[in-house]
């Protein structure tokens, strides 16, 4: 896969940080780890990556607290403090590292969500962004009082019409709308806001926006869905997608396809970032680094979370299997699993992905424990290798365009990305695919993305879909 103006890719990698609260990748119970909910953490993470020259540190969100079996699940339970609440306080503990908050589009209101953006992209001098996502469920909205849930087929209905509808209001503030000078007649130029009018099947909006453009004009906006509608949603209005094909053939094959889509949209081939999740375990040597997976492995899947884990999906208890043993023998008592400890879980068929796992399993010679270990990962083994191979390998992969970065999940909080920002880095600064210092103030700059859609001159669909543009 070269990089040609059709293939992105500028021979350089990012990294982001994914800071997710408490779940089975974590390992919680070492001496070492440190609490998930005490502003210390979050600093301390937050400023590791920005020595690191990071280009975003990334907060999940959780709108309900994860349940096992009817009940609040004690060793999976997502510790996560609003996310700008959070982002807010490291905005002043930080410096030039993007803030990137994950807000639902289902449960939130888009002047209130737009404006609590805003806020956080002026008070960060341009640093903010916004990862977009939906939820269709009835578990999660059971917290609210509007009905519950939304249909699975209008989830990026409404996500279109809301994110249209934010951007409306960060961009209702004209160009040059504040006085330059205390000499000025009047701090705010006459006309300079327009009042926002929307109204359709999913919003029925009248707002005057209450606040200016940030240097980077608004919120970088990332997007998550791997669904064709998510890809599609996606190439139409985000900035960045967070991927889960972090594999190079499987990065290199998604990155072909959102190409074809983002052309399809009128925008340029390379107008869209991709950033896959990946956990990475380093070591000096490879033999040493191979000795920590395991060592982390066996710590993040303990005998009660194996059995938990397969519990959710055949909905009754498991404690009288061995962890250590096969698979059980007996079929699920649900036919499609619920999203009560997350969507990862959500609507399988639970009887056809039991005899799957079964068979797997016995055919691999494999425990429920060590079965679950290999599963239950955010994206398969990680990057497990020495300094120098696992540089190596991401030289490969800023070579060949496939990704533009990877958000990176720490397996210990808060000194997990310790060893990545002393060894890993300087190696691949050393390999010249890694930055030396930031390319800008804000988030926009540091991404290299080019002006917000809604900013550019004259129509999408004009967009020469072979030319390599300068960023904006």
């Amino acid at each position: 896969m070269s990089t040609s103006p059709r293939t992105p890719g500028n021979g350089q990698i990012q990294f982001g940080v994914f800071f997710q609260g408490v779940n089975h990748t974590t390992v919680w119970r070492d001496p070492a780890s440190g609490s998930q909910t005490d502003f210390e953490s979050f600093r301390r993470v937050a400023q590791t990556a920005e020595r690191g020259l990071f280009t975003a540190f990334f907060l999940g969100e959780g709108l309900r607290l994860r349940e096992h079996l009817g009940r609040i699940h004690e060793l999976d339970v997502a510790g996560r403090p609003d996310a700008q609440t959070a982002l807010a306080a490291l905005a002043a503990v930080t410096t030039n590292i993007g803030l990137v908050a994950t807000q639902n589009t289902t449960y939130n209101d888009p002047a209130d969500l737009a404006h609590r953006l805003s806020s956080l992209d002026l008070l960060s001098g341009g640093r903010a962004a916004w990862n977009i996502v939906t939820t269709d469920n009835a578990w999660t909205g059971a917290n609210f009082r509007r009905g519950g849930f939304l249909a699975h087929e209008d989830r990026y209905i409404r996500a279109e019409a809301f994110v249209q509808t934010a951007k409306a209001i960060w961009d209702s503030w004209a160009d040059g709308a504040i006085a330059g000078s205390r000499g000025s007649r009047q701090w705010l130029a006459e006309d300079a806001i327009t009042p926002v009018r929307r109204k359709d099947a999913s919003f029925d909006v009248e707002i005057t926006g209450r606040l200016p453009r940030s240097g980077q004009l608004h919120p970088v906006l990332f997007q998550a869905g791997d669904s064709p509608e998510g890809r599609d949603f996606a190439v139409r209005n985000a900035d960045v997608i967070f991927s889960r094909h972090a594999g190079l053939e499987a990065a290199k094959k998604f990155r072909e396809d959102i190409v074809a889509r983002t052309l399809k949209a009128g925008r340029p081939a390379d107008d869209v970032k991709i950033f896959p999740g990946q956990e990475f375990i380093l070591a000096p040597t490879a033999k040493e680094a191979e000795e920590k997976h395991q060592w982390v492995r066996e710590r993040q899947v303990g005998p009660q979370t194996a059995i938990a884990f397969l519990e959710q999906f055949w909905g009754r208890p498991l404690t009288e299997y061995d962890p250590d043993g096969p698979l059980p023998d007996v079929d699920p008592v649900v036919d499609v699993t619920d999203p009560t400890r997350g969507n990862a879980f959500h609507g399988k068929n639970a009887r056809e992905l039991a005899a799957e796992w079964r068979a797997e399993a016995e055919d691999k010679g494999l425990s429920i424990r060590q079965f679950v270990s290999g599963r239950a990962q955010l994206n398969g083994r990680g990057l497990v290798g020495s300094y120098d191979d696992v540089a190596d390998l991401l030289a490969e992969y800023a070579h060949s365009g496939a990704v533009d970065g990877f958000n990176i999940t720490p397996w210990i909080v808060p000194s997990g990305l310790d060893d990545i920002v002393n060894e890993l880095v300087p190696r691949l600064q050393d390999r010249g695919v890694y930055r030396t210092e930031y390319e800008g103030t804000t988030l926009r700059q540091n991404l290299g993305l080019r002006a917000p859609l809604s900013h550019r001159n004259g129509s999408l669909a004009a967009v020469d879909q072979t030319q390599s543009e300068e960023v904006a």
